[in-house]
């Protein structure tokens, strides 16, 4: 959790998603305690209630849980979790958008995949 918070959105939604990242990346494990939302807020020099509501959005998506009195941990399946939503995404703002001006330029299929081949993704 060493990036820095932005401006272009709400401050909880980056935290969200900087843990997401952190579990994606296997920085932190299923079963493994998250730092909690007063270190958050001391690390980001945020208010505690703002690092709470991000950590809630991961809680609320089964991302997280809570153990009462310790902390909370990574659920079990959180990566495929954040996995399977960052890829519903990823084809919602990109493929989509790209298939649609594709589209719009008469580039069939083959011509588009052939295009994306050349690129060596």
């Amino acid at each position: 959790m060493n990036e820095r918070l932005t401006e272009q959105k709400s401050i909880y939604l980056q935290i969200s998603e900087m843990i997401e990242t952190d579990i994606l990346r296997e920085i932190l494990l299923e079963e493994e305690q998250v730092p909690s939302t007063n270190e958050l807020a001391k690390l980001y020099t945020i208010n505690p209630a703002t690092a709470a509501k991000g950590v809630g959005l991961l809680v609320d998506e089964g991302i997280l849980y809570k153990r009462r009195g310790i902390g909370m941990f990574v659920a079990n399946g959180a990566r495929e979790k954040i996995l399977a939503k960052r890829k519903a995404a990823f084809a919602e703002n990109h493929v989509a958008p790209l298939l649609a001006e594709a589209r719009s330029l008469g580039i069939s299929k083959e011509e588009l995949l052939t295009m994306i081949g050349e690129r060596n993704v």
